[in-house]
Formats: structure tokens, sequence, C-alpha cells
């Protein structure tokens, strides 16, 4: 197992005992926030800390106890039953300070941009496309979270052809990213007479939702065009003449925006062109630090095909980290958890792994 790294043990406590000596202070408001946020974020991290140096000071006392020849015999006895416990603890948590210690993605934080498409398959991926956005806007209504529809353009027998949200709330994007990819899904649809199981479709990104800060677009470098839109109908679509496209010259990144108001769709609009942009950046970083070291599932990949949802044996299928399991339904109704936490688990084995490998 790697070494932790105890100076940064240290820092972490310091940095925090200082935030909190400043925010007993009653600082400005706004200051007062960013601190609140920055405590809110070490607090788990330095109270696993000093549990962990708790448990090895027990385990230090408990082997002096052993050692020391004037231990009597009483003494000895317990001191021997409870180090097997307290060594247990000490590795337990020592592989949990070891997780919360790798580098961190400066997105995880941050809420999210979800797109869905409809892949193959027409009406059925379509259909699929929208069973996909309602799991997901079930799962982030559990977590808190608020999801708001930016453009959505509906199929002929329901669903989505696309579908673009935002998902609020922090830490968002560190539990749906691993969710970018083709999802597969296996069923008999509605419309098939003969009950034959087709095979459709549908495409899954997800971006970090960036702020003005975080990527910088010059009025020089977009042109926006004004049109005319009109859908199927429905509650996300509005036919409207005040439909705006963006276009990022430098890029070629194209971004539509078909609400009511001119004024909300330019924001919008905005809005998702940032955090491609955000998102290009970030893809372009990771890709120079990890080189050919990458993890299996985080290897960002949209066109790969990552999960399949087999309606007629009630079986979903992470292809990534080879998991099956037989609760379909459930998962439809937003309880993916299980998935998400075994996609996170497996990244976090990856890094600790490279972590690991001689340089």
């Amino acid at each position: 197992m790697a070494k932790l790294p105890v100076d940064k043990m240290r820092e972490l406590e310091r940095r925090f005992s200082e935030i909190e000596a400043r925010m007993a202070e009653g600082p400005a408001a706004d200051v007062y926030v960013k601190l609140a946020s920055e405590y809110s974020e070490l607090q788990p991290v330095v109270a696993k800390i000093r549990d962990y140096e708790k448990a090895v000071a027990e385990e230090a006392d408990l082997r002096t106890l052993l050692a020391d020849k004037a231990t009597d015999r009483e003494m000895r006895e317990l001191a021997e039953m409870e180090l097997p416990d307290t060594q247990a603890r000490v590795e337990a948590l020592e592989k949990d300070m070891q997780i919360l210690l790798l580098p961190k993605d400066a997105a995880d934080e941050k809420s999210a941009i979800l797109e869905i498409r409809a892949g193959t398959g027409g009406s059925e991926a379509a259909l699929f496309a929208g069973d996909l956005f309602r799991m997901y806007e079930r799962f982030s209504s559990s977590k808190g979270w608020k999801v708001e529809v930016l453009s959505a353009s509906e199929g002929e027998a329901g669903g989505f052809k696309e579908i673009i949200a935002t998902v609020s709330g922090r830490g968002a994007f560190a539990k749906l990213k691993f969710e970018s990819g083709v999802h597969r899904v296996q069923r008999v649809p509605e419309t098939e007479a003969g009950g034959r199981i087709h095979t459709s479709a549908a495409t899954v990104a997800v971006l970090p939702e960036a702020e003005d800060i975080d990527i910088e677009i010059r009025p020089e470098d977009i042109r926006v065009d004004t049109m005319r839109s009109s859908g199927a109908g429905g509650q996300h679509v509005n036919t409207t003449d005040s439909a705006v496209r963006i276009t990022h010259l430098p890029t070629g990144l194209v971004v539509t925006s078909s609400e009511k108001s001119q004024h909300q769709n330019r924001a919008k609009a905005m809005q998702v062109l940032r955090s491609r942009l955000y998102d290009i950046e970030r893809q372009k970083a990771e890709s120079e630090r990890s080189a050919d070291r990458k993890s299996q599932v985080g290897s960002g990949d949209r066109s790969e095909r990552i999960r399949t949802y087999n309606f007629p044996q009630g079986r979903v299928t992470d292809h990534r980290i080879n998991l099956t399991l037989y609760k379909l339904d459930r998962m439809m109704e937003g309880e993916i958890d299980e998935v998400v936490d075994a996609l996170i688990s497996d990244y976090q084995a990856g890094q600790l792994a490279q972590l690991g490998e001689p340089s």
C-alpha cells in the first residue's frame, strides 16, 4: 500500500483550523460563503485524518504495553485482545485516507449539463432517450438537485430526439460524469405486433457546468442567429420566432435554444456553449496528464457502448466494470446509486494503482 502523504495531511488540518478561526471572526457575507464552502469540503477529510491519527496512537500504546516487561498479566491479555481490532481499524482508515487524498477533478463539485440524444432505432430510440431522461431526473430528485430543461426536440411517438438540461447541485458532475457514452436497450416496442425484441440506443453526454470565470468567450468568436422553431408539441417544446443558434467560430461548435424568450434562449445557449468549451479544455488537460495510462472507466469516450438495458430479462449490464444487476425496473425509477458508486470505486482503484506504479 502506498505511504500516506503526512505533510499533505498536516497542511489540510492547518488550513481547516485557519478557516474555523476566520469564520468565528464574522467576516463579510461573500467571504463567509467562500469559507463555508471550503470548510464543508475539508470537514469529512479532516475528521477522517483525526480518526486515523487516534487509531495509530492507540495501536502504538498497545504495542508499548506488550513490549514492556513490567506490564502485568491482566493488562497484557487485554492488550493482546484489542490489538487485532485496532490494527484492522488502522488499515481500513488508511485505505479511506488514500481515496480521500487522491488528486481531485476540479470539476467534481460543479453542477452538470446533461445531454441525451436518440441513436439507432428510430422512434424506439427516442422513447428510450425519454426513459433515460426520466431516470436521471428521478435520481437527481433523490439527491436534492434541481433539473431544468434547456432545450428539447420531441420524438414523433414520444420521448426525445434530443434533450439538454442542467442538473444543479453540488457534486452533481462527480456522480453523473461516468454516465457519458452509448446506452443500449433491448426490448419489445409497443408498436411491434410480432413481439420481436428490438435493439436501440441513445447517447448520453455529461459536462461540468462552466461559469464565466472558468472559460472566456470573446464576442468576436461567436455568431448569433435567430430563427423560427417548431416542435411536436408537449411540455418542453414551444413554437416561437425567437429561437437562438450560437456558432463558436474557432471550434465550429453550434448550440441552439428554443424557449419563449429570445433573451433566455441566448443565455441558455451560452451556458451550454461555455460548458462544452470548458469540457474540451478539461479533456485535453486530462489526456496530457494521463498520457497512455487511461483508467478503464474514465476514458470519456462518448462513442463507447457502456451499458445495456435488457427489459425481457430485467437486467442491466455495465460493460466497463462487468457489473450485472437484475433490478432494471428500480433503476429506471432512478435507483442507480449501486452502479454509480461501483463506477466511482473502480475509477478510484485505478487511480490508486497508478500512484503505486514506478514512475
